[in-house]
């Protein structure tokens, strides 16, 4: 750190209030799983139910046990609103919270339009995707991939989904412990061990229940400190010129209707490219279908989804507006500049602690909002992973029907194991660059193919196994092409940076600003030089695209021998009548 960044961050350690608010925390999250795995446990025996469904096969989803229902899937009766909070929780994460504002800062306000997009894509979810999944009685997502198509696609997408997971979580670690870190001064490692800990202990004793009842509480100090945080700052800001001088800057935009795909962010970049990334999380990514699966009925999940969009919404709207903050506080004096930190994602705790660090308790109530969400995101994966491992790829790849007692052993034992992976992983982090980018790159790549996969198969009734795989390569090869394409071009110095003005007039010392080189991109290769947002996209409507047409040149599925349930209601209704199947 810099004389300037050492003065700034000794000035506002954690004092004892912050250190009673953030232990409160993690007191109740551990809390809620003795709660649930002890307190509140079951009474029901670990006797056999009825068969367990065969993979493969359809009906009500059984694991062979009412206590490893009640484990993995809260015997499928949760209440509405736990679970709708344990959506949101699975919606915002760490990353989320500290890059939405300096995102805001860096780029201007059109990113904010992802807010209305959030609110509204559920209506495609609910009607499009949802009515399948409680047909079928799907457990995981990938099931269906089986009843849809052949157990060799199920198989490969849960080989996907537990490696871009196992790449995920050390940087849902990593972002609450270094925030903690920079506030605290406590070692970034121990911090590491103690989330994880916390995470793992109350996901084994409790569960499905202990997660989501949980995340509950995660998700309101989650809205209450970026809320609370959000109040302060603006009671003490200077609001009245900031939407003048957001103006002449060029950050104040809402309506860029640039038809070009190169630029950042755009009306268009942001709804048509946001709104696939959204809806292809909140369609097929298991974490999301294990919760909509929770619950009793189609009304209900319904029901769910749309508090979940009203608040996941909010949430990030929220997030948007402290990065007006952060603009109002940092105008003069570019904190990245100026050396205060290393990392544009550092900008929001900085902010906390500069501005508002003197209320005791808010930064301890900022940093717990933090961990509350890298908690409820760890927490949400660990126990959807144990799932997918067992039904997908145990049971479902391997054929293996393991008894009561070794499920809830293995169910345990990936939890732990899961665990222990994100810590090793999270050592790698402080000593490796630009791996947040990759990563985010990773899972855009496979979420655009998955979701290409899921709508292929809902939407195109005569798609194949065959056309479902080259698609799925296709759209796969494409989109990593084009991301990784675009993560090298920048690292080279050929792409322009489309940062707005910053300026440095206000800091203290001799701080000047960096040297801008511009480049020629006419150059570089198109196709790198498009907006990240089309990432997921491109990965989409290749898979959909490549995938019917060799679906057509292969051998279309007979429609007379699909099963019409694992067609969507919506071409039912529009497109082929149910009894043309």
């Amino acid at each position: 750190f810099s004389k300037m960044e050492s003065r700034s961050m000794d000035a506002y350690r954690f004092g004892t209030v912050d250190y009673i608010v953030f232990l409160g925390m993690i007191i109740l999250s551990t809390g809620t799983g003795i709660y649930f795995g002890y307190f509140k446990k079951s009474n029901k025996k670990a006797v056999a139910t009825q068969q367990p469904v065969d993979p493969g096969q359809r009906g009500k989803h059984d694991f062979g046990s009412e206590k490893l229902n009640e484990y993995l899937m809260g015997s499928g009766n949760m209440k509405v609103f736990p679970v709708a909070m344990s959506l949101i929780a699975s919606y915002i994460s760490g990353i989320a919270i500290l890059g939405t504002p300096a995102e805001i800062y860096n780029y201007g306000t059109q990113y904010w339009l992802i807010s209305v997009v959030i609110l509204f894509h559920g209506i495609v979810v609910s009607y499009v995707y949802l009515p399948v999944y409680t047909t079928l009685q799907v457990g995981s997502s990938y099931e269906y991939l089986e009843l849809r198509f052949h157990s060799s696609i199920r198989s490969i997408s849960s080989f996907i989904f537990v490696f871009g997971v196992t790449m995920y979580l050390p940087f849902v670690v990593y972002v609450p412990a270094l925030a903690l870190n920079q506030v605290s001064g406590i070692n970034l490692y121990v911090i590491e061990v103690v989330i994880i800990v916390a995470c793992v202990f109350y996901t084994i004793v409790g569960g499905l229940k202990a997660v989501v009842h949980t995340d509950v509480w995660q998700t309101v100090i989650m809205f209450v400190s970026v809320i609370v945080v959000a109040i302060a700052g603006a009671f003490y800001a200077d609001m009245g010129p900031l939407f003048d001088e957001l103006d002449q800057t060029g950050r104040l935009e809402f309506g860029n209707i640039d038809p070009s795909l190169y630029v950042r962010h755009t009306l268009w970049s942001v709804t048509i490219g946001g709104a696939f990334t959204w809806v292809s999380h909140s369609a097929m990514n298991p974490t999301m279908v294990h919760r909509y699966m929770s619950l009793p009925s189609l009304s209900k999940v319904n029901v769910a989804m749309t508090i979940t969009n009203v608040g996941a919404g909010s949430f990030i709207c929220i997030c948007c507006f402290l990065g007006l903050l952060l603009f109002d506080q940092y105008k003069d004096c570019d904190p990245l500049t100026a050396g205060l930190i290393s990392n544009s994602d550092q900008m929001l705790p900085l902010y906390v602690v500069q501005s508002v660090g003197h209320i005791y308790g808010m930064p301890g109530l900022f940093i717990a909002g933090i961990f509350g969400a890298g908690l409820s995101s760890l927490s949400v994966y660990f126990n959807s992973i144990s799932m997918i491992i067992l039904e997908d790829i145990v049971r479902g790849c391997f054929k293996m029907r393991p008894s009561e007692r070794t499920s809830s052993i293995l169910v345990k034992s990936v939890v732990v194991g899961m665990g222990l992976a994100a810590f090793a992983l999270a050592l790698l982090l402080k000593q490796l660059s630009g791996v947040l980018a990759i990563c985010n790159s990773i899972t855009s790549i496979a979420s655009g193919t998955m979701f290409g996969i899921f709508t292929l198969g809902m939407l195109v009734p005569w798609a194949n196994t065959a056309g479902t795989a080259v698609g799925g390569v296709a759209g796969f090869l494409l989109a990593g092409w084009v991301s990784f394409g675009s993560q090298i071009a920048a690292a080279a110095g050929h792409l322009n940076s489309q940062k707005y003005p910053i300026s440095v007039e206000g800091c203290d010392g001799n701080v000047t600003l960096p040297e801008t080189v511009w480049v020629n991109e006419e150059e570089t290769f198109p196709l790198y030089r498009l907006s990240y947002h089309w990432v997921n996209p491109i990965g989409v409507v290749t898979v959909m695209v490549v995938g019917t047409l060799v679906s057509l040149l292969t051998k279309p599925t007979n429609l007379k021998t699909i099963d019409p349930d694992v067609i969507s209601p919506v071409i039912h209704r529009y497109k082929i009548p149910r009894n043309s199947f």
